[in-house]
């Protein structure tokens, strides 16, 4: 009966062995002289454009088989013209990956009749780093605080309704009644912030990063800077700004600030990426061990610092978590938050 039991327990070692060798072959197969997508649903200029080139220069040197990789771009909607094509059209054999939106939980909760795909059949294989948006607005415009904005409008640009450059503004008009009037249709957070710089608009939601990388003159002078900053949102407040208000510090009620939290899932998601629905299982860890690899090395990171973008990378199960997590909340506060930013009709 030992005997038995020991060529058992010997057998399925060894059939374990072989599975696991026949995966890393197949996975080889599969990205051997083959190309990685990335698409992306923004354009070139933005730390979204930034951060898929920095990867794609990187990721195949940890894919088995060391596929290139390349950046595809699809700008529209604030990023939702592409989620909708990778949540349904995006080819599944893993050779083609997304970089999904930072808004994805909250276009998902907040418009489920125009939202054709569902963030939890995403497959999070990483993140490279998260960031709160900080919503920032020209000195010269005679408003210098929330109270000031209160009682007179002010026109920011926006590339998109399913975009923070929309949903900061518009969430904040709900739940702090200022009077923003927002502008959409700009292509990319670079001509939005060209269209402030050129008094088209006057301000606009940007994620820190974003900020402090591309238009860092426009806050180096704390008591003088072209735009000011008015409140940010994320969990916890950027490390360069302590004492910057969290909308959610703003917030009076309990659905206010859950619908304040639920922009705040932004900062969690960042950017990273994410395999369509339906891809082999079989592919999904190699590609998220890879993912981490890259993240978390030497090479990478320098690269990284050398273009100013941050390395505070998380994995694909921990995101994952977040985001289905974040999809479960109350009915009450998504109807508040609904309301605030889009209105009661919609």
């Amino acid at each position: 009966m030992k005997k038995v039991l020991i060529s058992a327990i010997a057998a399925a070692a060894a059939f374990t062995v072989g599975a696991n060798v026949a995966n890393a072959q197949d996975v080889m197969k599969t990205y051997k002289d083959r190309t990685v997508t990335i698409l992306v649903g923004y354009g070139a200029g933005g730390t979204y454009g930034q951060t898929s080139l920095l990867i794609a220069r990187h990721f195949g040197n940890y894919i088995p088989g060391k596929p290139s990789v390349i950046v595809q771009h699809m700008p529209g909607a604030g990023g939702l013209k592409a989620s909708n094509y990778a949540g349904n059209v995006m080819p599944t054999n893993g050779k083609n990956v997304f970089m999904p939106p930072e808004m994805t939980v909250v276009s998902q909760l907040l418009r489920p009749k125009k939202i054709k795909f569902d963030a939890r059949k995403f497959t999070w294989l990483g993140r490279i780093f998260g960031a709160n948006q900080v919503m920032a607005i020209r000195r010269d415009s005679g408003i210098t605080t929330i109270e000031g904005l209160q009682k007179k409008s002010l026109v920011v640009g926006s590339t998109g309704t399913g975009s923070p450059t929309f949903l900061v503004p518009a969430m904040m008009n709900g739940i702090l009644k200022t009077k923003f009037r927002i502008v959409t249709g700009y292509k990319g957070s670079a001509n939005t912030s060209l269209a402030v710089e050129q008094g088209e608009t006057f301000g606009m939601s940007n994620s820190w990063v974003s900020w402090t990388k591309n238009r860092p003159q426009w806050f180096n002078k704390p008591k003088d800077n072209f735009l000011v900053s008015l409140v940010q949102v994320g969990y916890e407040k950027e490390p360069d700004l302590p004492n910057l208000p969290l909308l959610t510090e703003l917030a009076k009620s309990p659905d206010d600030k859950a619908a304040a939290a639920m922009l705040s899932t932004a900062s969690v998601i960042g950017r990273g990426l994410v395999f369509p629905p339906g891809v082999s299982a079989g592919l999904v860890k190699p590609m998220q061990d890879a993912f981490m690899k890259m993240a978390t090395s030497a090479t990478f990171k320098k690269d990284a610092e050398g273009r100013g973008l941050p390395v505070t990378p998380m994995t694909g199960p921990a995101v994952q978590k977040i985001v289905n997590d974040s999809l479960g909340m109350s009915q009450s506060a998504v109807k508040k938050a609904r309301v605030h930013i889009f209105g009661k009709k919609k």
